[in-house]
């Protein structure tokens, strides 16, 4: 039995790992081992046998390796927002807003997510109606757009009336227009 194999196994398996251990090694991880963090915390942020605060504390783990693993190119960028968002609203969603901690205020999720928009939402309707004739940069930007705001339909929910929420119900509706 070669016992290196089954320690590279038990390592493989960080959902058997507890939170401190996983955060120790989330601190020297790069590339798919931080995948690996992000998805484990995420998986165990979902757990409902587990107390609320333990959860977010998951999901923090969660988020922080995402922000690690993160590149410098655009695609690399979006999936970082996109994964940070989807967890914040499903956190938000699941295990109610927290007002002292920004990553689980609607507000803050509403900020962020309008800041990494780079189209305003009437620039990507106009685009989006003719986008079979666009370059394939400017269809994959629409396409970013959309990945970008695919939560948004629950966050107006959380949203007092006001002109963030109004500017993203815009995009609510823009976003069902896209490619």
């Amino acid at each position: 039995m070669n016992t290196d194999t089954n320690h590279e196994e038990a390592c493989r398996d960080l959902s058997t790992w507890t939170i401190e251990h996983l955060q120790a090694f989330a601190t020297d991880a790069r590339g798919q081992e931080l995948e690996a963090v992000r998805v484990a915390a995420q998986a165990h942020a979902y757990r409902s046998d587990q107390p609320l605060e333990t959860r977010r504390q998951w999901a923090k783990l969660s988020l922080l390796a995402n922000e690690r693993m993160h590149g410098d190119g655009p695609a690399d960028q979006v999936r970082e927002a996109n994964q940070n968002f989807m967890l914040r609203m499903w956190i938000i969603d699941q295990l109610g807003p927290d007002s002292k901690d920004p990553d689980w205020s609607p507000e803050t999720l509403a900020s962020d997510t309008l800041g990494a928009l780079a189209l305003a939402p009437s620039e990507a309707g106009a685009l989006a109606s003719q986008w079979r004739d666009l370059a394939i940069e400017q269809i994959r930007e629409l396409r970013w757009h959309k990945i970008l705001t695919a939560h948004l339909d629950r966050l107006v929910n959380h949203l007092r009336p006001g002109p963030t929420r109004d500017q993203l119900f815009v995009w609510t509706e823009t976003r069902r227009l896209l490619p």
